[in-house]
């Protein structure tokens, strides 16, 4: 639904946001992260040197297990999420490709919808609610390239 989608880009991007802080020394040190509400779940892409990589990885899933947020973290990435999807749908070019991916993919929720979804508000326990539902059906596929040893 597209509540789900809202809850589930505002967990990604609290996730990303509580990250900033204990994960700036990894981008010093040349890691990178990114976090990515996927189609199918959660992405999480790890990029650097392969022998401190597994302590990037490390924080981000603590941080995954051990979520929390405050009030007002929540309504910063709110209205965070508030400012892109309207300026996704004031865009002719991004509506386009919005519109065009309705069409081409199957249960697929237009920007419209999304939109006015989150301006009718969400709830933190509707957060809290959602992340607890996620994290019980919690699997994990990976990809590991490059010079890594097992």
């Amino acid at each position: 639904s597209p509540s789900s989608i809202i809850l589930f880009d505002t967990f990604v991007n609290i996730l990303s946001h509580n990250l900033g802080e204990p994960a700036y020394e990894a981008d010093v040190a040349q890691l990178e992260y990114k976090l990515v509400a996927g189609e199918y779940g959660l992405i999480i892409r790890v990029k650097g040197f392969n022998h401190k990589l597994p302590l990037l990885f490390q924080l981000i899933i603590d941080y995954l297990s051990d979520f929390s947020f405050t009030p007002a973290v929540f309504e910063m990435i709110t209205e965070q999420l508030k400012k892109t999807y309207y300026n996704i749908l004031i865009k002719p070019e991004t509506l386009a490709k919005d519109v065009r991916l309705l069409i081409l993919e199957h249960g697929r929720w237009s920007m419209i919808d999304k939109y006015q979804t989150l301006m009718k508000g969400l709830s933190i326990e509707a957060l809290s609610a959602f992340v607890s539902a996620f994290k019980s059906q919690l699997f994990v596929e990976g990809l590991v390239q490059g010079n890594f040893t097992s």
